[in-house]
């Protein structure tokens, strides 16, 4: 084996960190015997994410992980979202994540919709039948209940307000310009014609009509918020010298990694396999990408859904299914393989928290430290130590040797 690795391989563990729970964390407590051979093998620390206290979305982890100041290229969450669903976003489209939710008596009843999945016509209504003059308004379907909307046009600004309540049992928010620029009332005035000519396409639609049929909760109305006017975001590529790619089912990583300059591999008949069959073929896929690639992102995600539905045995079984899928990572050649967490999902919060994340690196010329077992109550006894999301790539790429040197 050469004492230097030539390729990186980072996985991202979706909300996987916690916070104990009778003295224990889903993490802790899964039993982990992959997981806990790799940070045997390498060094371990804790990280925070963006940094101590802040409390970080996916979307600004991934961006600090991959080396990208979130306080600079963050501008909100719609054209991440945008471009995870395959809308090709452009340098001044305003756009915003979206839900399909239930609307009823003016009151929204299922933020989700029933997590509804046929939304295929109900898109399709929305781009016929919604209108704005002068603008062009995009929309498109994502996974489940998700969506995202662009606005395209002169004259748009990102600052203003979401229409999601956040919460069930209150009406849809108008949406408000946050300053006091015409081109952000304009905005705000155009969601508010958006979100209103949307139930009228769709309340009625075969789609809904079928779902009150059945006694599911109709998808007639978006929930629009996360507004960002689109980045320009440096090519990891040029950036960093690695040919790279991502592998991820999230609309969210996947538009993260396109816009920043990441191939995302697809992964076909993801939507008829079981959860624990899709973990195996994910990292399946990103060990036949490294072949071909020199930096591979994978986004594993059920950790974190778990946390927000507060289930603890859930996320044990799902941390335990990874674990699993993770074998073949003991036996890889020539690669740098990191596994951290973009975020805490702690399960009685039911929500991110600012807890820094475990992250470990195992490959060649890794300084082997003492720790036993992945997890972050174990993490902050590594080499690492405690380290940002910034630093991430900055220590990889000198641990492939691809790095120069500062100062004479």
């Amino acid at each position: 084996m050469s004492d230097v690795a030539s390729k990186i391989l980072l996985i991202v563990l979706d909300g996987a960190s916690d916070r104990p729970v009778n003295g224990t964390t889903p993490l802790a407590h899964a039993v982990t015997p992959n997981l806990d051979a790799l940070a045997f093998g390498g060094i371990n620390g804790l990280m925070d994410t963006i940094a101590p206290g802040i409390r970080p979305g996916s979307d600004t982890s991934h961006l600090a992980i991959l080396g990208y100041d979130p306080y600079k290229y963050y501008t909100g969450r719609g054209p991440f979202e945008a471009a995870g669903v395959g809308i090709e976003v452009k340098g001044g489209d305003i756009a915003f994540r979206c839900n399909f939710a239930t609307l009823e008596g003016g009151i929204v009843t299922d933020r989700r919709a029933g997590r509804i999945e046929d939304t295929d016509e109900l898109a399709k209504a929305i781009n016929e039948k919604v209108k704005v003059p002068g603008v062009e308004v995009i929309f498109k379907r994502s996974t489940g209940h998700r969506a995202a909307l662009v606005l395209r046009g002169k004259g748009l600004s990102a600052a203003i307000t979401d229409t999601d309540p956040k919460k069930e049992g209150l009406p849809i928010k108008e949406c408000h310009p946050t300053d006091d620029s015409p081109e952000a009332k304009r905005t705000a005035e155009i969601v508010n014609s958006v979100s209103k000519q949307v139930l009228e396409a769709i309340d009625q639609s075969p789609v809904n009509v079928e779902r009150r049929k059945m006694g599911l909760p109709a998808g007639n109305v978006i929930l629009i918020r996360g507004a960002g006017e689109v980045p320009h975001i440096p090519p990891f590529p040029e950036r960093h010298g690695l040919k790279a790619a991502v592998v991820a089912n999230a609309g969210l990583i996947i538009g993260i990694g396109k816009m920043c300059g990441l191939e995302h591999l697809t992964v076909s008949g993801m939507e008829s396999m079981e959860p624990v069959e899709r973990i195996s073929v994910k990292v399946n896929k990103a060990l036949e990408a490294l072949q071909t690639h020199d930096f591979v992102l994978l986004n594993i995600k059920g950790a974190d859904e778990a946390g927000h539905d507060g289930g603890f045995e859930r996320k044990v079984q799902f941390l335990e299914a990874v674990d699993a899928a993770f074998a073949p990572l003991k036996n890889l050649k020539d690669t740098l393989v990191i596994i951290t967490v973009d975020h805490s999902t702690p399960v009685t919060l039911k929500d991110h928290s600012a807890d820094p994340v475990p992250i470990l690196m195992n490959g060649p010329g890794v300084r082997v430290d003492e720790v036993t077992r992945y997890t972050e109550l174990t993490a902050h006894k590594g080499g690492l130590c405690r380290i940002r999301g910034m630093d991430v790539m900055n220590i990889a790429m000198d641990l492939i040797n691809n790095t120069k040197k500062f100062g004479a």
